[in-house]
């Protein structure tokens, strides 16, 4: 139309053309996200999707569950007080109970009974009570077994409330047994902190997490012996599952951001209402590991201080690809209005620059296992 050379603006719309094309900023973002997701699950970390990863990233407080998280998960049976006259009864039918519950104890009192070479009677109509403990019928008699919660309204032995401190104060747990008329006994059961545990929550507190809680169903008592153990900030005890929620609602309305650490069915809700919920991936039940955005497969705490890191160098990599495919196609845009663009230089602008941003993202999977410390 203005008689302008057609063989120039023709050159020149090409050159155009292939410099406004958006493709190192479309493929920057998917290319960071799936090299960091794939370089965690090599090293035993799954993530569910990379929103979960950038969130990751922005957490500044993380609650723990306690039981199989913050320790072992295998506890042993160290003591057994009997007021039915039949020890060895009181541990077979604890154990019958517990062969059919999912909490981590229940293999404690299992494996004790083995030990003694007691038959493990069969259970019907067994029945899990959430945050109580658990029951069934044993030879035509209903058992219960858990804690105080569940044995509510009965009388309890004088001596009861001084044997339960003592051994709270040792940071064991108390599994009481009981029949529908009595109590009958109780057993102790220590669980052992991870050895990694301490040092897992220290290079959490270096990758820039400023508060570390811990939330449990266990009571005051065994709760404050395993947080001094593990150097946690502050603790809540005597939990339901419920108050573990209302407990993650109150971190989100302090600090806007907060991930759940759990493996068990009573973590699930409030990893659901978490901002990431992380599950211990062998230890964890199965509601657990479909509840949680994360997984750390080898029940290691200290992959949990990668993820983090790894979570802030993704979205520090993302900004950084966004911002160089940008700048460069701007550049290279306003050479055009001089005449200055050729279609070489269009040409390198356009796969040079996505080359670079895929490059840049593939970093993600060779990140080091420990990060550079803050």
């Amino acid at each position: 139309f203005l008689a302008q050379p057609w063989h120039l603006w023709l050159y020149q719309a090409m050159a155009l053309l292939l410099v406004a094309c958006p493709c190192a900023l479309v493929i920057s973002a998917p290319v960071s996200i799936v090299s960091a997701i794939g370089g965690a699950a090599r090293r035993g970390v799954l993530i569910k999707g990379g929103v979960h990863l950038e969130q990751a990233g922005s957490l500044a407080v993380i609650a723990f569950d306690k039981t199989g998280t913050l320790t072992r998960g295998r506890p042993e049976v160290t003591d057994i007080i009997d007021w039915s006259g039949n020890e060895d009864r009181l541990l077979a039918v604890a154990a019958a109970i517990e062969s059919r519950s999912e909490h981590p104890l229940a293999d404690a009192v299992l494996q004790s009974a083995r030990q003694r070479g007691l038959p493990v009677p069969a259970v019907t109509d067994f029945e899990a009570l959430v945050g109580q403990g658990a029951r069934g019928n044993i030879d035509g008699e209903l058992y219960l077994v858990g804690n105080m919660r569940i044995f509510a309204g009965y009388d309890l032995p004088p001596d009861l409330e001084i044997r339960l401190h003592e051994l709270q104060n040792q940071g064991k747990s108390i599994i009481l047994v009981g029949n529908q008329k009595k109590l009958l006994g109780l057993l102790a059961v220590a669980d052992i902190v991870r050895s990694n545990s301490p040092a897992a929550l220290e290079s959490l507190r270096r990758h820039g997490i400023r508060k570390l809680v811990m939330l449990t169903g266990d009571n005051p008592a065994t709760a404050g012996a395993i947080a001094r153990q593990t150097g946690v900030d502050e603790f809540s005890a005597d939990l339901m599952p419920e108050d573990k929620v209302q407990a993650v609602r109150e971190l989100l309305a302090r600090h806007g951001k907060v991930a759940m650490v759990g493996d068990g069915v009573n973590d699930a809700p409030a990893m659901a209402i978490a901002t990431v919920g992380i599950a211990m991936g062998t230890a964890g039940t199965d509601a657990a590991l479909e509840t949680a955005d994360i997984a750390l497969m080898g029940d290691d705490l200290s992959r949990l201080a990668y993820t983090i890191h790894l979570g802030r160098q993704t979205v520090r990599v993302l900004k950084q690809n966004i911002a160089f495919a940008v700048v460069v196609k701007v550049i290279i845009m306003l050479m055009a209005l001089p005449g200055w663009l050729t279609l070489w230089l269009a040409v390198l602008g356009d796969m040079g620059t996505s080359l670079l941003v895929t490059l840049n993202g593939m970093r993600l999977m060779w990140m080091r296992d420990q990060a550079p410390l803050k």
